[in-house]
């Protein structure tokens, strides 16, 4: 098994790197509507996901969860103007779900704003809400966003898993990136970011446990650090993780000294805003892979195996 500590420097790397480059959450209310004002919310909403994790499983150092804190400050009062401008996107765009989806995190987590509840409420009391077209592991997605909320779900959980790729348990081989991001996010919603390792259902826990190891070695070869990283999240959920040695070293490897994690291969160059658009995700990524295995790590060590 990997080291406890290989895996927690990991993340102490990440946190210090995207509380370094907190100015680059940024939104950008200006822009050409073609592209859409809601796309600058997701950085926002997957920081306050991964921060989240962090003080949840309780793995983190002092300075690690004194700057997630801080940053989580930061998005909520600099970025989103204290909620504020959640609720502009929810008024720009009244069915869209990624106001609702970035603000839960927030909320669980302390932060509030009354009106944006208001208008989630009403706004999820329309058909338009539900029926809006969207790929099965999404609607899961969304619908644990609205249980977490308190709202009924658009669509039952159970009904809403089976309709996704990964449940069918499909053959290995066909998996490309696209279907590969469909089965970390399709865990990831299912055991609520890795709270509840007993949310996957068995078929699905076997048949990952089987197929796993070659993904990892095949991103690990492709140097796909960023899909790397997604799969060792889904490593930490599965009710038996392996914390693989050799993808751990590898991903652990291909980190900055600074603390960012490149998504393909070497670090991009470039204008600074450029080279945080395309670096921040795989970078949360790394903090989150790096929480949850060294919390699996610490809880395996506890229970007598080597760490």
């Amino acid at each position: 098994m990997t080291s406890t500590r290989l895996i927690h420097t990991v993340g102490v790397g990440a946190i210090e790197w995207l509380y370094a480059h907190r100015d680059g959450f940024r939104l950008e209310p200006d822009v050409d509507p073609e592209i859409g004002f809601l796309e600058r919310f997701k950085p926002v909403g997957e920081l306050a996901v991964i921060c989240k994790v962090l003080f949840r499983e309780g793995v983190a150092g002092s300075r690690q969860a004194d700057l997630a804190r801080k940053l989580l400050d930061h998005a909520w009062r600099e970025v989103l103007d204290g909620g504020r401008m959640l609720v502009r996107g929810q008024r720009t765009e009244p069915t869209s779900p990624i106001p609702f989806e970035v603000y839960v995190p927030f909320k669980e987590l302390g932060y509030q704003q009354p009106e944006l509840e208001g208008l989630v409420r009403l706004n999820h009391r329309l058909t338009s809400w539900a029926a809006g077209e969207v790929l099965p592991v999404r609607r899961l997605g969304l619908s644990a966003f609205e249980r977490r909320f308190g709202l009924p779900p658009s669509l039952p959980e159970d009904e809403a898993a089976r309709r996704t790729w990964l449940a069918r348990t499909p053959e290995p081989w066909t998996v490309g990136t696209h279907t590969a991001y469909d089965i970390t996010h399709t865990v990831f919603h299912l055991t609520d970011w890795g709270e509840n390792p007993g949310g996957l259902p068995p078929a699905i826990a076997d048949h990952l446990a089987l197929w796993l190891p070659a993904w990892l070695d095949d991103w690990l070869d492709l140097e796909r650090w960023d899909l790397l990283g997604e799969l060792l999240v889904v490593d930490a959920c599965l009710p038996r993780p392996t914390l693989d040695e050799r993808a751990w070293v590898g991903f652990a490897a291909a980190q900055q000294p600074d603390g960012a994690m490149p998504a393909l291969g070497p670090m991009p160059e470039g204008d600074p805003e450029d080279v945080f658009d395309i670096v921040y995700h795989p970078t949360l990524v790394a903090a989150f892979a790096s929480v949850l295995a060294t919390s699996r790590a610490l809880s395996q060590l506890s229970a007598g195996a080597p760490a």
